[in-house]
């Protein structure tokens, strides 16, 4: 399985890389900065599961899951951001997110996470 972590904090990725490795020991993580890197690897890795955060520089959130979602409507892709309010919550689930996640996310959020997600 491969997993896709897209934040800008360096900190924010290492943490759910961390939780993510505890849980599924043999997944494949990787790594994106910003938005446009996230798509681009998205593009060329086709992970099962995307983690992605809004605020981040070149393209935010928003539009990268907009881009994912376009190239492949059944992508599982979880937004897991600070910006908890309500109007954000609606607009990544209209966009296509499968679920949003408050920041941080602990060990037990994470596995019930992967639990509900089909892959």
């Amino acid at each position: 399985m491969k997993i896709l972590v897209a934040d800008d904090s360096k900190l924010a990725r290492l943490s759910l890389i961390k939780i993510v490795k505890e849980l599924e020991p043999s997944c494949e993580v990787i790594e994106a900065e910003n938005g446009q890197i996230a798509v681009e690897k998205f593009q060329e890795n086709s992970p099962s599961i995307v983690f992605l955060d809004l605020t981040m520089p070149i393209i935010d959130g928003y539009e990268a899951l907009a881009q994912i979602i376009e190239m492949n409507p059944k992508a599982q892709v979880v937004v897991v951001t600070a910006d908890i309010q309500s109007q954000a919550q609606a607009q990544v689930i209209a966009l296509g997110a499968k679920m949003v996640i408050p920041k941080p996310i602990s060990s037990e959020k994470m596995q019930t996470v992967l639990q509900q997600l089909v892959f």
